[in-house]
């Protein structure tokens, strides 16, 4: 198959799942193209993409793509079209709001069948709110230009029926994934904090609720927030208000595999998430995790692992529990990395939605399987 895929940001997890779907599609014998936003990510993103560039044999791209709603995306999405037009995709795969709006606009002019993977985007709003109005409005509009729709997690699909309507579009679940050698022990730095941080930092991830049961923990206890975003100034702030700057770290963005050593127990205190990438590698990599029990996370994490989002005193307890006992919790991570060995890799996520694409390329509308 010819398979182009469409995204905005080159950032996180979502930009992960395309890498790693886009690596293993090309692996299976299939022709593979990317289209993101030209100006966001940086250098790691630039990095990323070049690597991309040699398994995609129909291109990487970058055009312009706006984060909010506006005049120029009909722009993008036209663009979007005439380049996928010009190297004739069977498929074409729209990921997050935006990706997903011009995958499907596009489609028609292209003669392409269009899929739409959510990754969360505008499943986090509400109807009862103007822009959460705007932003469902759209996806229940777009869904007469869909052609199927892949989820990374069943929470996904929950969620997105209840605000949205799958009707009778055809739909799989299919979990993230990761790569053989990605299972690997972290090695440890000299002088690791007790508690780290991995993520985008903007208060849907919930650094703030850590650091105010960090400061719940014994006087010694430490943590290393890595990432960057928004919020960052806010949780520096925070930080100093609870007289944590002796105790916490932040080091800025840089790759998760680089600075799972920099942390002992990672927490995940995310107040939304879908099927996070951070929560699959911090298993593979043997690390005691404890995570907010939103999104998909329980699909893969057992309950004793998790707190309520938002509920300091609860993560209060649960890493107070480890810090007076971290054997248990590091037993536990290596049979936990095990089982995902086993019954989580990339390769088996991307054959499931290669045979899906195949389906609904064939007009099979039967296809509502979950991995």
């Amino acid at each position: 198959m010819r398979i182009l895929h469409v995204f905005r940001a080159p950032v996180g997890g979502l930009f992960r799942h395309v890498f790693d779907l886009a690596k293993a599609q090309s692996e299976l014998g299939h022709d593979v193209g990317v289209i993101c936003d030209a100006k966001t990510g940086g250098d790691m993103a630039i990095a990323r993409l070049q690597e991309m560039e040699s398994f995609c044999t129909k291109g990487v791209t970058r055009i312009e793509m706006s984060r909010l709603p506006g005049l120029g995306d009909a722009i993008s999405a036209r663009r979007v079209g005439e380049i996928g037009k010009d190297k004739s995709f069977d498929i074409i795969h729209g990921h997050g709001a935006k990706g997903g709006a011009y995958a499907r606009i596009a489609a028609g002019s292209m003669g392409a069948k269009a899929l739409y993977t959510a990754h969360g985007g505008a499943l986090h709003y509400s109807w009862n709110s103007v822009s959460g109005a705007l932003f469902l409005g759209v996806e229940r509009m777009l869904m007469a230009r869909t052609d199927g729709l892949i989820f990374v997690c069943d929470y996904e699909r929950k969620t997105f029926d209840e605000k949205i309507g799958i009707g009778s579009v055809p739909y799989v679940v299919a979990h993230n994934g990761l790569w053989p050698h990605e299972f690997t022990p972290t090695k440890l730095a000299d002088n690791p904090s007790d508690i780290l941080f991995i993520g985008e930092l903007r208060k849907l991830k919930g650094v703030d609720v850590l650091l105010k049961a960090l400061s719940k923990q014994r006087p010694d206890a430490t943590a290393t927030i890595v990432g960057d975003g928004p919020d960052r100034k806010a949780f520096e702030d925070l930080a100093r208000e609870l007289d944590l700057s002796e105790r916490v770290t932040f080091t800025g963005a840089m790759p998760a595999h680089d600075a799972f050593g920099l942390g002992r127990l990672m927490v995940v205190p995310s107040r939304a998430e879908s099927f996070p990438y951070i929560v699959l590698e911090s298993m593979a990599s043997h690390k005691p995790i404890i995570a907010s029990n939103v999104g998909g996370i329980g699909e893969i994490l057992s309950p004793e692992r998790m707190v309520p989002a938002d509920d300091v005193a609860a993560l209060t307890v649960k890493i107070k529990d480890y810090l007076d006992n971290p054997a248990d919790a590091e037993n536990a991570a290596i049979e936990s990395a095990e089982y995902l060995k086993q019954h989580k890799n990339a390769r088996h996520m991307a054959t499931q939605i290669c045979s899906f694409y195949s389906q609904c390329l064939e007009g099979s509308h039967t296809c509502s399987n979950a991995a």
